[in-house]
């Protein structure tokens, strides 16, 4: 009932450190996004990535940590609330009693009157001086990070012809945003939009009003454009791969009107196109329509980190093998401690492995034929086809059976679009994230925490003060123990070699977190 919800709102600072001190110079807050809520009324919720939006705060200061907790208020929530049934559709779940309004409705804005999702419970990330709450829709909700009331919402489409971004942005180190989504271009054919929102304008404006389309890529089809999670930024150009995960407007305009769609309804494969990747420069902005990169179908949610090297551009992404669509295998009811179901899906899945391609910047008509990859470092090619398509064949830089290495991070400020060594990411056993993983993208060697019944979240790399080497810093990350008598915990361990350095215990239960950003 209510009063259960009125507690869950309010903040839970309650931490008890153990082991050795949290370093005095990790001053800061680590803010994180995920879903709170499982259940509304009598319904229950089907899918990963449905559930109120949750944003939780680890408070770091001289060595204490303070934890906070609170729902997003977005619309979805309050109304879920007060009408004590599930809405409007996030992800995978389809809301009665009212099927005219829970359009997957991401692209119909267009056709006004319908209502999008605005459960924001994806990722959390600043825009100028303020912080905002996203998901892959076209709303965004602005944030106070320290008391964590939220504050406004923003529609991006009054701004740009944008149709839902994503919730991976990249940020250059003048505050520039640079993100990419999908839109409608001319004739009513989609295409993809990147978009630049400039840093905080003198006069302190809002940077979002100010925010331009600075190129556009066209989509494979012209009615269902590719499903977009991330990018990749390099110093010169962007990075995008189309994947043969689709979403079909038609399938969908054609559906509504007589069922409870949703989301996940609307995904289909592409079985014919494999994948494509696309580049653009960034200034002047443009699409090198020239270069036609293929390579064999796979499901791409995060890119790891892309930069130039001899006129090659190198991309290494955590990919899933053939064109089926992955979250079709994370329904919620794996989430309810069913390992064994989760464990036969994963058993079905495409496979994960992190690969790296690379793209040569020079292509030239008589090379038809060769490997047009002259790094010495890796492995990967590029063969130029008589049609002018270029077919990629990657580099595997970790694979291992139904174990993924995924939600990566790097050292951003430092690695983001240059030559690096380390990746960070979260293991997944089966989907199952047991354990945190830094990998060495040159050498390929690995270093592993785990613990017993513990499910950490994406570790977050935080630098050291003054640090020289790339990875002397910190990962943070919060670790989940399944059944109501196990704390949860933010864990502190060295980044060089994932030894634990210190872990704040918090006497409540911590549902799953996706992705957050550490706020200094």
């Amino acid at each position: 009932g209510s009063t259960h919800l009125n507690h869950m709102i309010s903040s839970l600072p309650a931490v008890l450190v153990r082991g050795r001190i949290i370093p005095s110079w990790l001053g800061g807050s680590l803010l994180r996004m995920g879903p709170g809520l499982f259940e509304v009324g009598d319904e229950h919720f089907q899918h990963l990535f449905d559930g109120q939006a949750l944003i939780h705060k680890f408070d770091l200061k001289n060595g204490q940590v303070t934890y906070y907790r609170k729902f997003i208020r977005t619309d979805a929530y309050v109304r879920a609330m007060t009408e004590n049934r599930v809405v409007i559709t996030e992800f995978g779940t389809a809301a009665y009693p009212d099927p005219c309004k829970n359009i997957f409705s991401r692209f119909f804005t267009y056709f006004r009157g319908i209502e999008v999702t605005d459960n924001c419970l994806v990722n959390i990330y600043p825009i100028g001086e303020d912080f905002y709450a996203v998901t892959e829709t076209n709303y965004i909700t602005k944030v106070d990070p320290d008391s964590l009331e939220t504050l406004k919402k923003v529609d991006l489409c009054k701004y740009l012809s944008v149709n839902g971004v994503t919730a991976h942005p990249h940020t250059e180190r003048d505050g520039t945003v640079y993100n990419i989504g999908n839109c409608f271009g001319k004739n009513m054919s989609l295409a993809y939009n990147i978009v630049k929102i400039p840093p905080v304008p003198k006069d302190k404006s809002d940077p979002i009003e100010k925010s331009q389309v600075l190129v556009q890529l066209p989509s494979s089809e012209r009615l269902k454009p590719s499903y977009v999670h991330s990018f990749g930024m390099t110093d010169n150009y962007f990075v995008f791969v189309e994947q043969p995960v689709k979403i079909n407007l038609l399938k969908f305009l054609s559906a509504w009107s007589f069922r409870g769609a949703t989301y996940m309804d609307c995904f289909e494969s592409n079985t014919s196109m494999g994948t494509w990747f696309h580049l653009a420069s960034k200034e002047p902005a443009g699409y090198l329509s020239s270069h036609k990169f293929r390579t064999s179908a796979f499901n791409l949610f995060h890119h790891i980190n892309a930069y130039e090297d001899e006129g090659f551009i190198v991309v290494d992404l955590c990919t899933w093998k053939g064109h089926e669509f992955v979250y079709n295998y994370l329904y919620l009811a794996n989430l309810k401690e069913e390992w064994e179901e989760v464990k036969k899906a994963a058993a079905r899945a495409p496979q994960p492995e992190v690969r790296r391609y690379v793209l040569p910047l020079d292509i030239h008509r008589e090379d038809q034929g060769k490997n047009l990859v002259s790094l010495s470092y890796t492995t990967a090619t590029a063969v130029l086809d008589s049609d002018g398509t270029i077919w990629l064949e990657p580099e595997v830089l970790f694979s291992g059976p139904r174990q993924a290495f995924e939600f990566p991070q790097i050292n951003y400020s430092k690695c983001c679009g240059k030559k690096y060594s380390f990746a960070y990411g979260l293991g997944l056993n089966h989907f199952i994230p047991d354990r945190i993983v830094k990998l060495n993208v040159q050498t390929k060697e690995i270093w592993v925490w785990q613990e017993e019944d513990s499910y950490p979240s994406e570790p977050l790399f935080v630098p050291s003060p003054g640090a020289t080497q790339e990875d002397d810093g910190v990962l943070l990350s919060v670790v989940v123990k399944p059944g109501a008598q196990r704390p949860g915990s933010l864990l502190v361990l060295d980044a060089r070699n994932l030894t634990e350095l210190a872990r704040a215990e918090v006497n409540t239960i911590i549902p799953i977190t996706l992705h957050g950003m550490y706020k200094p």
